[in-house]
């Protein structure tokens, strides 16, 4: 019989610590280092080998980096460089050399954290965390041992883990989620993705990309995931199926089954209730995600969670214990990083005496497709169930690629859908409130796609654009 001797010690140096940060992702990280520069006592633990959570690890950063890969190679297969004078022989697909770029791109920013961590005198400590007190944090080492953490504050920031799909197992290697999705040995003949919001749409891009034969089965009536303005998520439909994604929407999955090597996925119509069945190599389940608050000592200390595991927190990121914050993925709100980063920073001014407001109408979502669709504040659809009266949506073209479309009152922009860089431009005009004339009369550079939100800010203002 063999029994595990647990070893205990306490972290003790010049007093407790102010601050320690359970969880090292976009919230974590940015909030551990906020907090060092504030002159708080910051300790930072975290259960992976690397800092930077599911974003920097398994999903914002890989996913971009094969998406801007699996880009380059669809301009030359697709004809577009030879369209543009540029022509070669004898193009082939090297997918170990794509993979390896990208796994350069996740090491140099984890690894920049760690530098980051070290400039600010930020405390790493590597382990899994679960508060046991008010005022203390006990990890768990991959030796068995265990370290005790006594500090002031804490504040949790474990994010969210991949949603399971019931019935469908997930071993990473034919039945993946997003994580297997983007370390695959080689490109499936046939993939099936189960989801066509954000995460779906991108993944399945980059593997139509790269000459795979993919299908997107969605149980809503539109791509995109819920918060795209409707109009926009049929043309975004159109410009996808004309790269070669395919979808089956208002669409179930009711199985999976291994035949041999391949799997058959049954589905049904929501509509209609017709069945069929399709085959892959390698099904994708992106049916979203949820919050990782299990066993890190909530129910302990009587932190209440809602239906969907989040954390309740009050308006300033406090928990029922005063001493405990929550922010990012596991509180209420749209699970994006730059909306962990905001909270982070926020919540560590707020432990020290500074204003705690965040305005969750102005924090956008962006698909990093080919186009780019970004959105920022409420959609009319949104804004038609609240009963605000909106003047009708202006939609302006530019170059066949990228539609801007404003929903607007007399006083303010209440809604902006543009390519993804030109949000940033939307969220700062709605932020400090401004009008569409207040944007049109802003000098934009010629040329750029910025011009589209200036002139369609004009025609939204004037009636009349000048270029269309």
């Amino acid at each position: 019989m063999r029994c595990l001797v647990t070893q205990h010690r306490n972290y003790s140096n010049e007093g407790d610590n102010d601050l320690v940060v359970i969880g090292s992702g976009p919230g974590g990280y940015v909030a551990a280092i906020k907090a060092a520069q504030l002159g708080m006592k910051t300790v930072c633990v975290e259960k992976n080998p690397t800092l930077g959570g599911t974003c920097l690890n398994v999903g914002c950063i890989p996913s971009k980096a094969l998406l801007n890969n699996s880009h380059f190679y669809h301009l030359a297969t697709s004809n577009d460089l030879k369209n543009r004078g540029i022509e070669f022989d004898g193009i082939r697909l090297n997918l170990q050399k794509s993979m390896a770029t990208k796994e350069k791109a996740v090491k140099g920013l984890t690894g920049g954290i760690a530098h980051l961590f070290k400039q600010n005198k930020v405390t790493r400590i590597d382990g899994f965390g679960k508060i046991t007190g008010p005022n203390e944090v006990t990890v768990s080492k991959a030796d068995g041992s265990q370290e005790k953490i006594s500090t002031k504050n804490i504040l949790i920031a474990t994010g969210s883990e991949v949603t399971p799909f019931p019935g469908i197992e997930i071993d990473e290697k034919t039945i993946v989620s997003s994580t297997g999705a983007l370390s695959l040995e080689k490109v499936p003949e046939k993939m099936v993705v189960i989801g066509a919001g954000v995460i779906g749409v991108e993944l399945g891009s980059v593997w139509q990309r790269y000459g795979s034969d993919v299908t997107c089965v969605e149980f809503l009536s539109n791509i995109g995931g819920m918060g795209i303005d409707l109009d926009v998520a049929k043309n975004f439909q159109r410009i996808l199926q004309k790269q070669g994604l395919k979808f089956k929407l208002d669409t179930k999955v009711t199985n999976a089954t291994r035949v041999g090597d391949k799997i058959k996925v049954a589905i049904e119509s929501v509509k209609n209730q017709k069945q069929d069945e399709l085959e892959c190599d390698v099904l994708l389940v992106c049916i979203g995600r949820r919050p990782f608050t299990s066993n890190i000592g909530l129910e302990e200390l009587g932190i209440p969670k809602d239906n969907r595991g989040r954390i309740e927190v009050n308006s300033r990121f406090q928990t029922i214990v005063p001493s405990v914050y929550a922010i990012g993925d596991c509180i209420q709100g749209p699970m994006l990083a730059h909306k962990a980063e905001d909270e982070g920073i926020i919540c560590v001014e707020g432990m020290n005496g500074g204003a705690v407001h965040i305005d969750y109408n102005c924090v956008p979502s962006v698909i990093y497709t080919h186009p780019e669709v970004a959105w920022v504040g409420k959609t009319e659809e949104q804004l038609q169930e609240e009963i605000i009266n909106v003047s009708s949506p202006c939609e302006q073209v530019f170059n066949h690629s990228n539609d801007v479309i404003i929903l607007y009152n007399a006083i303010n922009i209440i809604f902006m859908q543009v390519a993804g860089e030109l949000i940033n431009e939307a969220v700062l005009a709605m932020e400090y409130g401004a009008s569409c004339e207040d944007i049109a009369r802003v000098c934009h550079a010629h040329p750029t796609v910025s011009e589209a939100l200036r002139e369609a800010n004009l025609a939204a203002y004037a009636g009349k654009a000048i270029n269309c």
